[in-house]
């Protein structure tokens, strides 16, 4: 195996997704709900083959899009904020926060694993996707991948892996 690097930066239109959300700045101060179309961005380091790449990289472009279409058109909400307490009856889920109680239709939420729904959060969220899934490992030899969540021009979310020295 040869350990000459190279970077694969993926941007590609399909790496995308709107949904709606409010960011959580404490137990009593909360954004009002809105939606944002945030963008993909990921970032490969691997060695590079006796073929002069470092894989077949379409498999990892799928896999990021499937992602984004799974929280498409969802409203997220954070399943391990301090602050929020969710609950679901019947068809509906209710976020409990500072007092309020906000009912969301059950099919039109995704409650994500994280404790806000911020760009930060998200990136990490899809980076520890891609890592437990395993479908990082199937990609060639890398050495480090990194994802960026974006809500818009200038805002952006930077999660990063490196695989471990051996």
């Amino acid at each position: 195996m040869s350990s000459e690097l190279t970077t694969i930066e993926l941007f590609k239109e399909a790496m995308k997704f709107s949904a709606g959300h409010f960011t959580i700045f404490s137990a009593d101060r909360r954004e009002r709900l809105h939606g944002h179309n945030f963008t993909v961005q990921a970032r490969i380091t691997g060695e590079i083959d006796d073929n002069g790449m470092m894989g077949d990289y379409r498999d990892l472009k799928r896999v990021l899009f499937d992602l984004c279409a799974g929280l498409n058109e969802y409203f997220l909400l954070p399943g391990r904020s301090p602050h929020l307490t969710l609950r679901e009856e019947g068809a509906l889920i209710y976020a409990d926060f500072g007092g309020e109680r906000i009912p969301f239709l059950r099919g039109d939420v995704l409650v994500l694993p994280i404790r806000n729904i911020t760009v930060e959060e998200l990136a990490r969220y899809l980076l520890d996707r891609l890592i437990d899934d395993g479908e990082l490992l199937h990609f060639g030899a890398i050495h480090a991948l990194t994802v960026k969540v974006s809500s818009g021009p200038g805002q952006v979310g930077v999660a990063r892996w490196r695989r471990a020295a051996s």
